[in-house]
């Protein structure tokens, strides 16, 4: 991957490794601009939840965000980018609409939410509470890496979309979530503190060759519902979802991190993830949804959506660790440029 033009982003990660054609011309086309990249066919022909779609989507959706190292920053929103970014997002969101119910309104939705499941199997939190072990611990961290070192960072895309006791609500968790003023207390930089005590390398995006596509839809999901105003509702939703199941499973990791003697660092992120959050989820869906709903009252069966579909990818990625995982197995992908976390 060689540089275009001196405007590059120093700072960003190396474009990860192709995994099937998509990626691969796309990979092509950042390296140079005489490449094309692929085509709408091509996107729509692809499994939305495999591989190569995922990690395709997530290459175009860095540049809006830290970018890569060797690619020059005018590409973000290089118009020869443009027809397979919406290709690949039409296939993937059209997946998730035929995938996740419809016709739900957000209390359902919400309401479901707010009842923590009476069967637990299944839930990584819950295995990595009572009997995850500590490489288990590290490659969960590692996948929630992708987001929690940009954590917020989607979600605040829609904050100029939003209207009176929405948009308020909404900068008041973001206000909270970047840290309240406070660079050394931004979630992110929290995160990155959590996985130097877990051992694991803090930079950013360097664990995206480990990440299966599960682990890349959940991250794919936020952008694709942030960059389109459109999806305003939808993005609400999944917001929603992140604040009101974020207090409980903290819990569960916090108490992870202190069973396997993770340190401090590891155990203040959840720590304030659990204060944090069970005051947001109050302020998300009595200001948020609540404001919105007021205001746009056909957003209603959006909102059921984004909450919805961020239930149904967490699910697909629950599945997939835990898999693994009871079978004695690395959950992370083995190939091309993967890291394999040691035991």
């Amino acid at each position: 991957m060689t540089a275009t033009t001196t405007e590059h982003s120093p700072a960003g990660p190396a474009v990860p490794c192709p995994r099937g054609p998509l990626s691969a011309g796309l990979y092509a086309a950042l390296a140079s601009p005489q490449h094309a990249p692929p085509g709408g066919d091509e996107a729509a022909a692809a499994d939305p939840y495999g591989e190569d779609l995922q990690l395709a989507l997530y290459m175009l959706y860095e540049l809006h965000y830290q970018g890569f190292a060797a690619v020059a920053e005018d590409r973000e929103w290089d118009p020869a980018l443009m027809p397979l970014r919406r290709a690949l997002e039409r296939r993937f969101l059209d997946a998730l609409r035929t995938d996740v119910p419809a016709g739900r309104s957000a209390d359902e939705a919400v309401g479901e939410l707010l009842v923590e499941p009476a069967d637990d199997r299944g839930s990584v939190a819950h295995h990595l509470e009572h009997e995850g072990e500590r490489w288990q611990m590290r490659e969960y961290a590692a996948l929630r890496s992708l987001y929690h070192l940009k954590e917020a960072d989607p979600h605040a895309w829609v904050i100029p979309r939003l209207r009176g006791r929405a948009k308020a609500g909404m900068v008041a968790i973001e206000y909270d979530e970047f840290g309240a003023g406070r660079a050394e207390n931004i979630h992110a930089h929290l995160f990155a503190e959590l996985m130097d005590d877990l051992g694991l390398d803090t930079g950013y995006g360097r664990y995206v060759e480990a990440a299966p596509a599960p682990a890349l839809a959940v991250v794919n999901v936020m952008t694709l519902f942030g960059l389109h105003r459109a999806l305003r509702g939808a993005l609400v939703g999944h917001f929603a979802c992140v604040e009101i199941t974020s207090s409980p499973g903290s819990r569960r990791l916090a108490a992870a991190m202190r069973r396997i003697g993770a340190g401090p660092a590891a155990e203040r992120f959840y720590t304030e993830h659990v204060e944090a959050d069970a005051v947001h989820e109050q302020v998300v869906r009595r200001e948020v949804i609540g404001g919105l709903l007021a205001e746009e009252p056909g957003l209603d069966s959006e909102v059921a959506f984004g909450a919805d579909a961020t239930v149904y990818l967490e699910s697909r990625l629950a599945s997939h660790l835990m898999a693994a995982w009871q079978l004695g197995r690395s959950a992370l992908r083995d190939g091309e440029g993967s890291i394999r976390l040691p035991r």
